[in-house]
């Protein structure tokens, strides 16, 4: 592994992460916070820590062109590693989160898109340190990497395997030809959707402060809010539609905003994932609907509102609530549960294992099962109209195996911690919302609950799972293998 390469990419992420905090501090400025000298001092220590990085690193330009797989793994895990570690100064720093371990689990949180909090009362903090929340959401939402890509264009070719290891899905694809176009490009779609959501919520009544913070939210689909009601604290419709319609777009591969933009609608309306993506929303908000009926939580349109905005909330791994839906019918809990764990659109900014890959899935085990009839049979697996190959669908089944191991594995080791309050569906929701970057459980981390209680051993397997699932496990998994480091 060519780790000079490395550590050189490594000390830039750390320059994009620091010189970000000047947006925050200008907000403690204006509001003549304390917490100015928090952020001075954070923003000294992150170039610090990139100068360093980059006094380590001896790379001529020429070489990034060399940097392969291996390089590309190391530095996207490292990367946000290094901009979690970074990102939780602020908090330490200004005392408000004194506990490092509490500080870092805010700042994974934030950048992997989560939503998970330790903030017991979210209204008694600081704006700035509440922007700075918000804006690490904004920052990995549409992806560290895929940011350095679009600023950073000496990278070259070996930017393409950056991209690659980064951009969530089974089969990450350039959507212009050049790699640089096309971070450019995601980029100012990201930029120009949080305006124009902005927008529409100061017309709802939300001041700028609320609005941009909860844009960034939603479009990183994250979830931090300023609010602790989330959006339930504004008792408005028309906000609630916003964020849903927000939150939903965001959960689209990115790649259909290209075709939409480029003239080409109907190609993305045949997207075979995203009418997956829709009919499994709509069916489970029917189902819940149904159910909250029966169990007396309203009239039938009321309840199909609710059930559908929650649906989008935890399947775009947002995290949004406007009702404690860890009160309804445990029936509604555990469909709730399921879709943790499938999540959004792949090449979109939500979280989870992907509807394509659990499409893929489906249609392998119905050509195995169709094989077991007419052996002599060559069924070939198509997504797309296009035939998924061997490799992809070995890929496939290794994720899910690994997801499932993971979740198990550690929901063993949390539930090991005896904590009066870490009952099965606690532990076990903990880590798939950890794991699906979705932020709220059920039980006790449920969406009215938060994360503070944890002993500080489940909040650092909570803050990895966090961190393997933005990273879709394989990342970091990779630099386990012995292999990996050798040259």
């Amino acid at each position: 592994m060519k780790k000079q390469i490395v550590l050189r990419v490594l000390s830039f992420i750390s320059l994009i992460v620091s010189l970000s905090m000047i947006f925050p501090l200008i907000w403690a400025a204006v509001d003549g916070s304390p917490d100015l000298i928090a952020f001075i001092l954070a923003l000294g220590s992150g170039l610090l820590i990139s100068g360093v990085l980059f006094l380590l690193s001896r790379v001529r330009r020429k070489d990034y062109e060399k940097l392969g797989l291996r390089e590309a793994f190391a530095v996207v895990t490292f990367s946000w590693l290094i901009a979690s570690t970074v990102g939780a100064l602020p908090y330490v720093l200004s005392d408000f989160i004194p506990s490092y371990t509490d500080a870092f689990f805010e700042s994974v949180s934030g950048f992997t898109t989560t939503g998970a909090t330790i903030l017991a009362d979210i209204e008694a903090v600081p704006r700035a340190l509440l922007f700075w929340r918000a804006l690490t959401h904004w920052l990995g939402g549409m992806g560290i990497i895929v940011l350095g890509l679009a600023v950073m264009p000496f990278l070259g070719v070996g930017g393409m395997e950056l991209y690659k290891a980064e951009v969530p899905g089974p089969t990450p694809e350039k959507i212009t030809p050049r790699i640089q176009q096309t971070a450019v490009f995601l980029w100012g779609i990201y930029v120009a959707l949080t305006l124009i959501q902005t927008v529409l919520l100061m017309s709802g009544g939300m001041d700028f402060f609320d609005a941009i913070t909860h844009s960034f939210s939603s479009m990183a689909t994250g979830g931090f809010s300023p609010k602790n009601a989330s959006i339930g604290h504004y008792r408005s419709s028309y906000i609630e539609w916003v964020t849903a319609f927000f939150m939903f777009i965001s959960s689209m591969n990115f790649s259909l905003h290209y075709l939409v933009l480029t003239g080409h609608f109907r190609k993305a309306l045949r997207d075979e994932e995203l009418r997956g993506y829709v009919k499994m929303v709509l069916l489970s908000a029917l189902l819940i609907a149904c159910f909250l009926v029966l169990d007396g939580f309203g009239d039938f349109f009321s309840s199909l509102w609710q059930a559908l905005y929650h649906v989008l909330s935890v399947v775009t791994s947002t995290g949004f609530f406007t009702t404690d839906y860890a009160q309804w019918p445990p029936v509604t809990q555990f469909i709730l549960l399921l879709l943790t764990a499938v999540g959004a659109c792949a090449g979109s900014t939500a979280g989870g294992i992907k509807v394509v890959r659990v499409l893929i899935m489906g249609r392998q085990i119905r050509a195995e099962v169709t094989s077991l009839l007419h052996p002599s049979a060559v069924i070939q697996t198509r997504f797309n109209k296009k035939v998924i190959s061997r490799k992809a669908l070995s890929s496939i089944t290794a994720f899910f195996m690994l997801y499932i191991g993971v979740t198990v594995c550690c929901t063993l080791v949390v539930t090991a911690f005896d904590h009066p309050k870490l009952d099965i569906l606690t532990s076990l929701s903990a880590v798939l919302a950890s794991l699906s970057n979705v932020g709220p459980g059920l039980g006790a981390v449920g969406p009215v609950e938060n994360f503070s209680w944890l002993p500080a051993g489940v909040k650092w397997i909570c803050s990895l799972c966090m961190l393997a699932g933005r990273l879709e496990l394989f990342a970091m998994a990779l630099l386990f293998l012995p292999s990996a480091w050798n040259r």
